[in-house]
């Protein structure tokens, strides 16, 4: 392959999970803590993603195949993705902003089969040629992750709660459309001759073989605990006070990179059937170690993420790769990616969404709000403590906010159970918000933790969780039950010498693994 289109092609790569990793991780904890959405709002917002895996395929295909050259579509698709996530960043309302998302991603996510499409097009040995250039879509979203972390929080401390690494998104997202006018030129390639039928076994037919059914109801299944993880992760580690969230998820994809290395030695000495079921044991392992809430095994836990990806997304692919007759080979595929990264991964976002919403913290305040004239009387969860950060030598102290300001507190302080007399009220712009005293007591009591009477910031912060516990230990669970769903259902009809075969690409097949199943919300 020549150097330049090389060079181009790796920076279209690099620009296309950028934008997906700018926005796609910590939008979660910008809903919850700045937008104030619930669990199913959010859930709702993570699965247009999932609409649009559903619904691309019925015209990207035409567009790019009949009509339109592929860089241009990919040009325009982006430009305006970044005009509707500009739009995206200033709506605070969860109906407008769902539709614009939909709108969103039904631009996007067409891309990421572009992307792979120009650049297989374009090259003379695909198999040598594509994981060096896929592999710098993983180095764009683990660069995203780690500029929201430590860049843009340079600018807003909060930043990772804000609508910054939206902008951040737009931005890459105008960088690519018009990068990608320079990409080669690929043209529709026309329509298909009418008389070249496929001659293969059609997804019906595979799906009356009991093993590639089972298969498929496991791939649907599993991807409903994966979903948990995408939507929820980056709100968990924010409750759990962990350094840089958006940066430390980045853990994950640098595991991809070394697991996606290794499978031809996985796949030579375990076989697909073992390759899957462990893919399926490492979510059940990951939410375990989540529902420690200890820093330590959540890392572990994000570790995790290369088996939990590849053994279980690649390894099928290659699976359905040697189902599936030749002709049949790319509907097979687009076919399991409906399945997984369409339903699935959209019937797990509500899920995620409705169980986050029934673990709430179980300590609630009984407070009123009076806004815009309108008195609301809610049960909620602790406010935030709200202590800014400390002023560096030479820098303005910046104001310490909320029940901070209130009480007159810092970040070593505490509240003297005691001291609350009467009800607390606090005041953020044309918002106040009254915590009735007795309820207020009631929940400094329980967040006690050492009963010394009062409670410090870090008392108050653990209190202020979700039931993180629960909203892990149920996808945990869910993954055991399709991992022996899967252990007793699916028979592994490839044999030895297949498998011996498939080592020999799999390194390709790894690397092109979430692009042939439109990739997953992380590729994160």
């Amino acid at each position: 392959m020549h150097s330049a289109i090389r060079t181009k092609l790796s920076i279209m790569m690099f620009l296309q999970y950028a934008i997906w990793g700018s926005w796609g991780v910590s939008m979660g904890s910008y809903m919850a803590v700045t937008l104030k959405f619930t669990g199913v709002e959010i859930g709702n917002i993570y699965s247009t993603t999932a609409i649009a895996a559903m619904i691309s395929p019925l015209f990207i295909g035409i567009l790019a195949d009949r009509l339109f050259a592929t860089e241009k579509l990919i040009a325009v698709l982006h430009l305006i993705g970044a005009g509707l996530l500009y739009y995206a960043a200033n709506t605070p309302g969860f109906s407008d902003l769902f539709g614009v998302m939909i709108a969103y991603a039904i631009c996007y996510m067409p891309t990421l089969a572009l992307t792979n499409s120009i650049s297989f097009a374009n090259m003379e040995d695909p198999e040598k040629d594509f994981p060096l250039i896929r592999i710098f879509g993983t180095f764009g979203w683990i660069a995203a992750g780690l500029a929201v972390s430590f860049v843009l929080t340079q600018f807003n401390k909060d930043a990772e709660v804000s609508k910054l690494p939206i902008y951040m998104a737009a931005f890459f997202s105008v960088l690519l459309g018009l990068f990608s006018f320079t990409l080669p030129h690929t043209p529709p390639k026309g329509k298909t001759d009418s008389t070249d039928k496929p001659k293969g076994k059609s997804v019906l037919q595979l799906l009356a073989d009991p093993s590639f059914l089972v298969f498929v109801v496991c791939s649907f299944l599993i991807c409903i605990p994966l979903s948990f993880y995408y939507g929820f992760g980056n709100i968990f580690l924010g409750q759990i006070d962990a350094p840089a969230p958006t940066g430390l998820q980045t853990i994950g994809q640098i595991s991809e990179i070394f697991f996606m290395a290794a499978m031809p030695f996985f796949i030579l000495r375990l076989g697909v059937k073992k390759m899957l079921a462990i893919g399926m044991l490492a979510w059940v392992i990951r939410y375990v170690c989540f529902s420690t809430l200890s820093l330590p095994y959540v890392v572990f836990g994000l570790v995790l993420h290369g088996i939990c990806y590849d053994f279980f997304f690649v390894a099928s692919q290659i699976y359905v790769d040697k189902r599936a007759d030749d002709s049949q080979r790319a509907s097979a595929q687009s076919f399991i990616a409906f399945i997984t990264l369409g339903v699935g991964m959209y019937v797990g976002a509500l899920v995620g969404g409705m169980t986050k919403d029934h673990y709430k913290p179980e300590i609630q305040v009984t407070n009123v709000i009076v806004q815009e004239g309108k008195t609301e009387e809610t049960e909620t969860p602790l406010p935030n403590w709200d202590i800014k950060k400390e002023a560096k030598e030479g820098e303005e102290q910046e104001p310490v906010t909320g029940i901070a300001k209130t009480l007159g507190l810092d970040k070593t302080s505490s509240i003297k159970i005691e001291q609350i007399t009467e009800d607390v009220v606090i005041s953020d712009g044309d918002v106040k918000t009254s915590l009735k005293k007795e309820s207020f007591i009631a929940a400094l009591k329980n967040a006690d933790s050492d009963k010394n009477g009062e409670v410090n910031r870090a008392e108050w912060r653990v209190a202020q969780r979700d039931q993180w516990i629960w909203i892990w230990l149920l996808p945990g669970i869910g993954a055991g039950v399709t991992l022996l769903i899967f252990l007793v259902g699916f028979k592994d009809t490839i044999s030895t010498k297949e498998e011996e075969l498939i080592a020999e690409g799999s390194s390709s097949q790894a690397s092109t693994g979430d692009q042939k199943t439109s990739s997953s919300n992380e590729d994160s």
